[in-house]
């Protein structure tokens, strides 16, 4: 085989490059002193119309408390990590220190809290790091509370203790390779032996899977045809989860796939409560709400960065803020960010009333990540060049908003939930098919 020598590189093309060919790169704060990177956070500056006067005195510390650790903790560190698609283990501890994992689960070292103040730090950590709230929705939002609604005694006193200090990390598996929207068709098995079940199968796009200690696996009993649900302990012979690679979105989040290989699983790891997809539905329903509350923070942090870095940034011998266009622009984010927090905000009352139906945790899902997308767009724009570094937040919020626009249903899912209820007709799967969606 004749090898073109022109094509590989010798001493020769190296001399020619510069002297200062692959220096490291400056600080931002020395690279462009301007305007002050995310590093150090914003002050928060969205809450136009008072919103913070509708919460409790609970509720309005517990903002506070988690805004104080994001700001301090995370900010600093997040972008490197989202750049090495790394997670900061070395957090956790302070994440602990918060007490909101569990959310409104009473008992069981739980915090109890109320699904307001719940979804308020959600949305305090997706301010600063949408990453670091997905990672603490799924073990919290999903794992726990799949466990708390759908276990018995003993897997609560067992799991739940540990799972609530992040002692342990869970993670919750649902979607498959081939079934992301229509999840209720789901592939993996269950099957009965003697002591137990064996688990065969596979998982995609599990948040926190490569290193959850705690699995929550959902599979079809081969017996009833029917979704159970498993516990599954980390290291259990016959599985494995590998890491996906090149994300564009929530990158410090350890999205894996999760492999299922007669991996056995003993009958007190069964959950009890979950007997078919109307069961998964319930955890869904309370899930969705949180999720709502992530593109309220995202967005809120998003303009927090915009209006600090307007009025730092001068052209034209004047701040940008002083323009016109940006200030219309300004005002759009701002005013989505109120709309946004009052559909939130309306959710979580009628949680506590025991009123919410499926249809409205779907559409508010779907319009808040519609409104956040619009929001983080502008955002971008009003950046400038500066849109597209990590370092000034907005490009790195722009990224992470693109997966939760997807997950937990995608916009057009959601919607289809909420026209299903307000119609009375379903409409996921085609009308040729006639076949009654499990959704």
């Amino acid at each position: 085989m004749t090898i073109d020598s022109s094509n590989i590189p010798d001493d020769s093309e190296k001399a020619e490059r510069s002297s200062y060919f692959g220096l490291p790169s400056l600080d931002v704060s020395v690279s462009f002193p301007q305007a002050t990177p995310a590093s150090i956070f914003p002050p928060s500056a969205s809450d136009y119309y008072h919103f913070d006067d509708l919460l409790t005195p609970e509720e309005q510390a517990i903002r506070m408390t988690v805004r104080a650790c994001m700001e301090k903790e995370i900010a600093p560190i997040m972008t490197e990590y989202w750049e090495k698609a790394e997670f900061p283990f070395h957090v956790v501890p302070k994440l602990s220190a918060l007490r909101i994992a569990g959310g409104t689960i009473k008992g069981y070292g739980c915090p109890g809290l109320s699904i307001t103040a719940s979804a308020i730090a959600t949305a305090e950590v997706a301010r600063v790091d949408a990453s670091c709230s997905t990672f603490i929705l799924v073990h919290s939002s999903l794992a726990m509370l799949n466990i708390a609604l759908c276990g018995s005694e003993a897997q609560k006193q067992k799991y739940l203790p540990s799972l609530a200090l992040f002692n342990t990390v869970a993670c919750w598996a649902l979607t498959e390779p081939d079934y992301g929207s229509d999840a209720s068709s789901l592939k993996t098995t269950a099957t009965k032996v003697e002591g137990g079940w064996i688990l065969e199968g596979q998982k995609r796009w599990i948040g926190n899977s490569t290193f959850a200690d705690v699995l929550i696996i959902l599979a079809r009993n081969t017996t009833t045809n029917q979704i159970n649900g498993y516990i599954v302990k980390k290291n259990a012979p016959g599985l494995t989860a590998t890491k996906i690679q090149n994300k564009i979105g929530l990158r410090i989040v350890q999205n894996g796939d999760i492999q299922f290989k007669n991996v056995f699983v003993p009958d007190e790891d069964r959950l009890p409560g979950v007997n078919s997809f109307q069961d998964i539905n319930k955890v869904l329903a309370v899930s969705r709400v949180m999720v709502a509350w992530q593109p309220i923070g995202i967005s809120m942090g998003a303009y927090d960065m915009c209006h600090r870095y307007l009025k730092e940034r001068k052209q034209f011998g004047a701040p940008l803020a002083a323009f016109q266009i940006n200030q219309q622009k300004l005002v759009e984010m701002l005013a989505n960010i109120q709309a946004m927090t009052l559909v939130g905000w309306r959710l979580c009352k009628l949680y506590e009333k025991g009123t919410m139906t499926p249809g409205q945790a779907s559409m508010g899902k779907a319009w808040n990540t519609l409104k956040a997308r619009e929001t983080l767009a502008l955002g971008r724009e009003l950046l400038g060049g500066n849109g597209i570094l990590a370092d000034f937040l907005v490009a790195k919020a722009f990224c992470d908003l693109e997966p939760i626009y997807t997950y937990e249903g995608t916009y057009d899912i959601n919607t289809l939930v909420a026209g299903r209820e307000i119609t009375g007709l379903a409409s996921f799967r085609p009308a040729e098919l006639n076949r009654r969606s499990r959704l």
